[in-house]
């Protein structure tokens, strides 16, 4: 896996995390609450993806065979749980005490990184160096944070969801080109 490979892949996943900055973004801005949220955000997001590569290195060699159908699989489907949670229409509630602060903050920073911990499983199958990857995985979400709060009062909800959308639909496309890359003759 190439370091643009990994770097798309990073963007991708931290289009949660973008979505999720650029809500609470737009009650919660201030210098501690951004980077409590960006810090966090991409914290998790590299603990999770080092969490799944340890099961995919474990699972392996039990999986040599068909990696390249497992790491298709796995962005595959969660390219598609991106874009239907992208494509929902499903109000959001308001909410008037500190998010970015003690367990809220924990939930969101777990529930935006589950998908690193899905995306990790795979990067032992395609070759991806570990840590590196983790560590821009949880910079590059750490940054998208970052940019999404700072956006979020110009922009507000308008393309969260869109976002998250397209992002699904780029991991859609880095699965199939693995596959592709797999199973042509060499």
């Amino acid at each position: 896996m190439s370091l643009a490979e990994i770097l798309v892949l990073a963007l991708a996943l931290a289009a949660d995390a973008f979505t999720v900055g650029a809500a609470l973004g737009l009650r919660f801005h201030s210098a501690r609450q951004t980077f409590r949220l960006a810090f966090h955000f991409g914290l998790f997001q590299s603990l999770l993806s080092l969490v799944g590569a340890a099961v995919g290195t474990v699972l392996l060699a039990e999986i040599r065979q068909a990696d390249h159908w497992v790491a298709f699989g796995l962005l595959g489907l969660l390219g598609l749980r991106m874009i239907c949670a992208g494509t929902s229409r499903k109000p959001r509630a308001v909410e008037t005490r500190d998010l970015t602060r003690g367990w809220s903050l924990v939930g969101f920073s777990l529930a935006v990184s589950v998908d690193a911990l899905a995306a990790g499983i795979s990067l032992p199958a395609l070759g991806a160096p570990i840590l590196p990857s983790a560590i821009i995985i949880g910079a590059v979400t750490g940054l998208a944070t970052l940019a999404a709060i700072r956006m979020a009062v110009p922009i507000g909800n308008r393309l969260g969801a869109k976002i998250e959308a397209v992002a699904g639909f780029v991991l859609i496309v880095l699965a199939f080109k693995i596959l592709i890359e797999h199973l042509a003759p060499a």
